[in-house]
């Protein structure tokens, strides 16, 4: 594996690459990688001909700085994981090589950004697509890969690209859950093993409300739900939304919508998680 942490050096190699007819695949991540990290590495590695990836905890998307503070971070664990599944270059830049002057860019992704995520954490995704964008600008991979989990986030990404008129097919990919059903994610490491046996109550309810989708879009049957978080006393709950999978709009009925899926954010102990469940 090639690790690269210049841009310049970095998009030279990968073009040379690519002139040699090799279509890459790319998956940006901000490591502290795990399994469903690692599954969209697989699924890259086995649909193109070049596996790169990138390692770099962006600070701008952070709205809280403690959030930021407390990431995890084991660059080198997180090499013998690459490793593994044949990563062919890995790209961890520094933040002055990605930010060498202050970032002034500003998108407008719509009614996406004004709910759920975006409504609770400002400026976030407009942190993550500056990022990104500039990340298909150095690597300019044919296709990149995105959890489900970040089910807003990829949404977003699928916006970013049709702004930018960019040549990039964008591929999600399911969300990958413990045995327990907890979504994996890299701030799972930091929940106390208290916590840990808690956290997979979040898609208990997920899956509960799902045995329920013929009502659920009710005010009483919605609030229902919103009251199985509340009672748990670990749980902070944030948000829960019913939302179409278009424009992650509130909906209220089933014949209006292909696509629905119900989305939860809350807080355990130090420690904010996500999930969603896909209705229909």
């Amino acid at each position: 594996m090639l690790t690269l942490s210049k841009i310049t050096e970095t998009h030279t190699f990968i073009d040379n690459e690519r002139k040699q007819g090799l279509s890459i695949g790319f998956v940006p991540t901000m490591g502290a990688l795990h399994e469903g990290h690692l599954e969209l590495m697989r699924r890259a590695k086995k649909e193109n001909d070049l596996l790169v990836v990138s390692i770099f905890v962006n600070p701008i998307q952070f709205n809280n700085p403690e959030d930021l503070k407390k990431y995890p971070r084991n660059l080198e664990t997180d090499k013998e994981l690459l490793e593994s599944v044949g990563c062919d270059v890995l790209f961890s830049p520094g933040t002055q090589e990605m930010y060498p002057e202050e970032v002034k860019e500003e998108f407008d992704f719509g009614a996406l950004e004004t709910v759920m995520e975006g409504s609770h954490r400002p400026g976030h995704f407009n942190g993550v697509a500056i990022v990104v964008k500039k990340l298909f600008n150095i690597i300019k991979p044919n296709r990149a890969y995105f959890g489900e989990k970040d089910f807003q986030q990829l949404a977003i990404i699928q916006k970013l690209v049709e702004i930018e008129n960019l040549d990039i097919e964008i591929v999600p990919c399911p969300i990958v859950r413990e045995a327990d059903g907890l979504a994996m994610s890299s701030r799972n490491a930091r929940l106390t093993p208290e916590e840990r046996t808690i956290a997979p109550n979040i898609f208990k309810i997920l899956e509960y409300a799902k045995s329920k989708q013929g009502s659920i879009c009710s005010g009483p049957m919605k609030q229902m739900v919103i009251n199985m978080f509340e009672a748990n006393e670990d749980f902070h709950l944030e948000y829960f939304e019913i939302a179409d999978d278009k424009n992650l709009q509130p909906v209220k009925s089933w014949e209006s919508n292909e696509g629905i899926l119900g989305f939860v954010a809350l807080q355990l102990g130090n420690v904010r998680l996500i999930d969603n469940i896909r209705f229909i």
